[in-house]
């Protein structure tokens, strides 16, 4: 065996406290044992699918829900690798994620079954769809029923008989705002490493799964969490993924889209300890919440709110704190090519300043020319994280050599996020370098002037882009969504953001919007919305 297998280490888990809460969405409750029969089931289903062979990839076209958790435990069982479906994908989206990705099997809502009908022809090596019955409609002719594989699991463990291995592969497709998605391969053996390092209570990594199934059972059942972002997404699948390998359990939400009065409803019932979001996206509404709510809910026993992916503000941690004080929110610096690069925690009255952050031991700041930025030096370079990181893009290697290069014999992970190394050692984070604005010469990144622009009254969202512009090559420009009955004009905006930026940095022209568009991810697509600013200054 090479390295960890995350299939090996939940049946240790299961073992260790079989009638512990794993999953719970609203009345269904499933323990560890039901957890790990189900997956086996599932598992033993995907095997019988045509064209599986080692590692054959398995799409889930899924909502939060415990099918996805459990198909995720069947794909490692079996050694296959689970492939994450952005449900907000258009058909040509799909098709091609799913050729990409060479899916043999999919497993999926039954909403998609329209979608899925509209674009089978053009997917042929796919032998196996197994329905997820939503309540939609009927199991179609071409598709086998989710559930009837589920119950036919029992206890003894599924695997294929290529056996498992902890090179098996977790495979996270990117956004892709800023390009076609990218399928960034991690082995398990590297991904559990990283997250059992992340734990409260890591285990130990010197006497095989068996010292892992004593140390759970040991320390009895973890802690709970919910995410309340999408599992297709890195943020709640990484940390929800390392909260089950703790032996804690998943609480998932009933409604689609994101409801903040729903989710402090169940952390109020079902006393959860963490809630896992996305920046402001996710947090502006809960604080809107609570504001309207004011001692609704119990929220004693939520210790820590998790972000990861986007900037997540100083004045809004600091509305979450005033509610309730004794919890810490973490804010984590990672992305599908790297976990752990760096992190900030507020709690009590504090909130960390936006976009500023402690460096992991293994994260660097690299100029261009690969040289390390020095503390105070004022230089502006691109953040890396070496150790275990993914082993490359599926089918790209001149992608994989550009983001995991070697240095000086070390292999790196860099994802492309800007950043200064301030005097104290923490780091300010600028944005991706995909997305940065020339203007006169000067490199600006969206993420300062956004946060500048989101303090401006009556502004709920804003993104900044850059325009073609016959001076200064572009013109940055804000993109911004208004609270209701709100206005705003562009040199009151411009003039609030130089107030806290250089003069430069101040939006150029002001593009209102009703809504920015934000995926369930809290991410936003830069490329669409540069498009609408040119033609909305054009047309002026």
């Amino acid at each position: 065996m090479s390295g960890w297998n995350l299939a090996d280490i939940w049946e240790a888990v299961t073992g260790a406290q079989p009638t512990a809460p794993a999953i719970v969405q609203g009345e269904r409750r499933l323990t560890w044992s039901d957890f790990d029969q189900r997956a086996n089931g599932v598992a033993a289903a995907l095997l019988g699918a045509p064209g599986v062979e080692r590692q054959a990839k398995v799409a889930e076209y899924l909502y939060n829900s415990p099918e996805y958790l459990e198909t995720l435990l069947a794909t490692w069982k079996a050694g296959l690798v689970p492939v994450n479906t952005n449900y907000r994908y258009t058909d040509d989206e799909l098709v091609y994620l799913w050729d990409n990705a060479d899916t043999v099997a999919v497993v999926f809502h039954g909403c998609f079954t329209a979608t899925i009908e509209r674009i089978r022809d053009r997917v042929p090596r796919i032998g196996l769809w197994l329905w997820v019955d939503d309540g939609t409609g009927p199991l179609p002719a071409w598709a086998e029923a989710y559930e009837d594989a589920a119950k036919a699991g029992g206890p003894e463990p599924v695997a294929g008989p290529w056996g498992r291995d902890g090179d098996d592969l977790l495979m996270l497709y990117t956004g892709g705002t800023t390009g076609s998605p990218k399928g960034t391969m991690w082995r398990q053996d590297d991904l559990f490493v990283n997250l059992n390092a992340a734990g409260l209570q890591p285990y130990s990594l010197d006497g095989g799964v068996a010292k892992i199934g004593a140390e759970r059972a040991q320390h009895g059942p973890g802690p709970s969490a919910m995410p309340a972002c999408p599992l297709m997404h890195g943020t709640a699948l990484f940390i929800t993924i390392g909260l089950l390998t703790a032996g804690g359990s998943s609480v998932l939400l009933e409604q689609r889209a994101f409801d903040p009065v729903e989710l402090f409803d169940v952390v109020d019932r079902e006393r959860v300890n963490g809630v896992i979001i996305v920046g402001d996206a996710f947090a502006r509404p809960m604080v809107k919440a609570l504001d309207e709510h004011p001692g609704r809910w119990d929220l004693s026993s939520l210790l820590l709110i998790y972000s990861s992916g986007v900037m997540w503000s100083e004045p809004v941690k600091e509305a979450l704190l005033a509610h309730h004080p004794t919890m810490f929110l973490a804010d984590l610096l990672g992305s599908s090519e790297a976990l752990g690069m760096a992190k900030s925690v507020s709690g009590g009255t504090k909130a960390a300043a936006t976009a500023t952050f402690e460096l992991s031991d293994d994260a660097v700041v690299l100029t261009d020319d690969n040289r390390v930025v020095q503390a105070g030096s004022g230089e502006i370079g691109r953040l890396a994280l070496k150790g275990r990181v993914p082993v490359g893009y599926y089918k790209d290697e001149e992608k994989s050599a550009r983001t995991f290069p070697e240095i000086d014999g070390v292999r790196y992970t860099v994802p492309g996020d800007y950043a200064t190394v301030e005097a104290d050692g923490s780091i300010t984070l600028l944005g991706r370098g995909s997305v940065v604005i020339n203007t006169g010469g000067e490199k600006v990144f969206p993420e300062e002037v956004e946060e500048a622009m989101k303090t401006f009254p009556g502004v709920r969202d804003a993104v900044a882009v850059g325009v073609p512009d016959d001076r200064f090559g572009e013109a940055v420009t804000g993109v911004v969504e208004l609270e209701a009955g709100a206005a705003v004009d562009g040199p009151s905006l411009r003039e609030h953001v130089k107030q806290h930026l250089a003069a430069f940095k101040a939006p150029h022209h002001v593009v209102v919007v009703d809504t920015i568009g934000r995926a369930p991810n809290g991410k936003v697509d830069y490329r669409r919305l540069k498009e609408l600013a040119v033609e909305e200054i054009s047309s002026r």
